[in-house]
Formats: C-alpha cells, sequence, structure tokens
C-alpha cells in the first residue's frame, strides 16, 4: 500500500471504478475517466467537439478526460491521418489497414469500431466480411484470391504487418515494394501513418483497459472537407 500511496491519482480512479462496479456498471476502463455531463471547462470544449448522437463520447476518447490537452492530441492526430481532404488513398483502404494493425496487436476495441467502418465504406458486406476472415486468418492472401484484394492492396497490408511486428526490419526495400506495387511517396507516407497510428491507439486501449461499454460502434469525424470538425456520426 505504502508504493501506491504515492499515486494519488491511481488511487482515486481504483476507487472510483470500484464504486462503478459495486453498482454492478462496467467502468469504461482502468483508471478514473470524467463523463459528458461531468465535464467542465476546457474537457467539457473537447467532448462537445468529438461528441455524437445523444452526446456519446467514445470510450477512447473518454480515457483523456484526466488531461484534456492528450484529447486534443490524440483527435488532431487521428483527423488528420484517417479523416482529411489531402489524403489520396481510398478511405476504406486505410480502414483496412488500421484494422489489420488492430487485428495484429489483438486490440477487440479498435478492431471493432474500424472493421464497422470499413464495412460502411466498402457498401458491401460480403467482401468486407471475406477481407475480415483473411485478416484474422492471419492470410491477407486469402482475401486476394477471392478478389476482395488487389496485389496493390496486399502490398499495403504486408508492409503494415512488417512495421507492426518487426519496425527495426523494415528497410527501405520494403518503400521500394510499395513503389514497385503502385504507390507513389505521399501514398507511401499515408500507409505508414496509418500503420503507426493504429500502434497509438491499439496501445492506449490495451494499455488503459478501455472497452466499448455504452459506445456507439464504428462512428467517425464527419466532414472529410474540414479538418477541424471532429464531430462523430
Amino acid at each position: 500500500m505504502e508504493r501506491l500511496g504515492r499515486h494519488p491519482g491511481l488511487i482515486k480512479g481504483i476507487t472510483a471504478n470500484n464504486s462503478v462496479r459495486s453498482k454492478g456498471i462496467a467502468p469504461m476502463a482502468w483508471i478514473k475517466t470524467i463523463s459528458f455531463k461531468d465535464a467542465k471547462g476546457r474537457l467539457k470544449t473537447n467532448y462537445e467537439r468529438v461528441k455524437g448522437p445523444a452526446n456519446n463520447v467514445d470510450n477512447i476518447l473518454m480515457a483523456h478526460s484526466l488531461r484534456p490537452h492528450t484529447l486534443e492530441g490524440h483527435m488532431t492526430l487521428y483527423k488528420y491521418i484517417l479523416h482529411h481532404p489531402g489524403n489520396t488513398l481510398p478511405k476504406w483502404l486505410l480502414e483496412t489497414i488500421g484494422t489489420y494493425v488492430s487485428i495484429l496487436n489483438k486490440c477487440d476495441y479498435c478492431i471493432e469500431h474500424h472493421f464497422a467502418g470499413l464495412k460502411r465504406l466498402l457498401a458491401d458486406h460480403e467482401r468486407a466480411n471475406a477481407i475480415r476472415a483473411a485478416l484474422e486468418a492471419g492470410n491477407p492472401e486469402m482475401a486476394a484470391l477471392s478478389k476482395s484484394l488487389t496485389a496493390r492492396d496486399m502490398a499495403a497490408l504486408n508492409y503494415a504487418a512488417k512495421l507492426t511486428r518487426t519496425p527495426s526490419l523494415v528497410s527501405e526495400e520494403d518503400v521500394e515494394s510499395l513503389r514497385n506495387a503502385g504507390y507513389d511517396d505521399g501514398e507511401i507516407l499515408e500507409i505508414n501513418q496509418v500503420s503507426a497510428y493504429f500502434a497509438y491507439a491499439n496501445r492506449t486501449v490495451l494499455g488503459l483497459g478501455v472497452n466499448s461499454e455504452g459506445d456507439h460502434i464504428g462512428l467517425s469525424p464527419g466532414s472529410d472537407e474540414d479538418p477541424d470538425n471532429w464531430g462523430h456520426a
């Protein structure tokens, strides 16, 4: 107890979550979080920007509530990497990369949220399900064989997988493989940044025990034309 006593914020969070558990409600993370209705000041302003229907705030974002500035950093990174008008790769492919990185990291929260986004963007449930089945089997080539993915798509996923599994082994030859598959250097940067962002998001979720209790699965920031629009729909 003496060692825990040096971390009053941790004890406060544990106490709060134990209280929630005693009422039969699953806490959304292992640390204390502040709800939409209890938010004030800078946090309230951020929640207003990111909220979805019925004032819902995704739990991955609510996990930042004790440090509103990191919520701002997370949302800026997310919006600019995945939902920015300057991107040229199709968003469904970026969501597929994110889903695959999340599968490799065994982050169920991000898998479910971003597979729902992928499914909505493709508007082809059979194709989306075939892609997910191949990725979860650890054999993306299955999706290529079924023509759900192209060889070009596969090159992006292979790069993302290597960067996720063994980042220190990524070499210039891997980037050259992306060029040979038809990606220009700006698109290679997009693939790299989406892969890197999901490593961050997965570790935020897994490291803080964030679950999807109360979340509206699959919502994402709207209005790609406006980088400052963080609202979820």
